[in-house]
């Protein structure tokens, strides 16, 4: 299988200030760890930023820019995207297309946005999901806590399976690249 690692979202204005996720620094290092792990391997890495014009993720903006900490090559690859759903209206599926990846391993902002969307999509056009259960946050929604937002969407998201193709939670000690 050739595999693929979207690190999704993980950007300055996510990661501090009043709208940082649940736990970041922690993500970080585990995504972090995965990108590495998948540099190591010669799998690729694509960074995906969520831009919105007006907005404190406008792209060039400083809360659009990577989060500081956050590891990148200059090898990365590089997604811009104005949805939730990483594949909408983005070069991305042309470029998972090129490298011929059927298998993608997924981390990074939000939980119940951009990550959800995603992976529920990836599985959706027959990729095979790993999602790095404890390399993906949130913040307090008003009604859960942003750890039982992930724990619910880890546990959701376990049971999903299309004609083709599967979704794996696992924790990122777990993840073989």
């Amino acid at each position: 299988m050739a595999t693929a690692l979207l690190i999704i979202d993980v950007q300055q204005a996510l990661c501090t200030g009043e709208y940082a996720c649940f736990e970041i620094k922690r993500v970080i290092e585990n995504i972090n760890d995965l990108s590495v792990k998948a540099r190591e391997a010669g799998i690729p890495v694509i960074l995906i930023q969520h831009e919105e014009k007006g907005d404190m993720l406008q792209h060039g903006s400083e809360g659009w820019q990577l989060a500081e900490g956050l590891k990148t090559s200059p090898q990365d690859l590089r997604v811009r995207k104005t949805n939730r759903d990483s594949f909408y209206r983005t070069h991305l599926q042309a470029q998972l297309q090129d490298l011929g990846t059927d298998r993608l391993i997924i981390c990074g902002l939000q939980t119940d946005y951009c990550v959800n969307a995603t992976v529920r999509q990836a599985l959706n056009l027959g990729y095979d999901v790993v999602l790095a259960a404890d390399a993906h946050s949130t913040v307090d929604n008003g009604n859960l806590a942003a750890e039982e937002i992930i724990a619910e969407h880890n546990a959701d998201l376990a049971h999903l399976t299309g004609p083709v193709a599967r979704i794996d939670v696992l924790p990122t000690s777990e993840i073989r690249i």
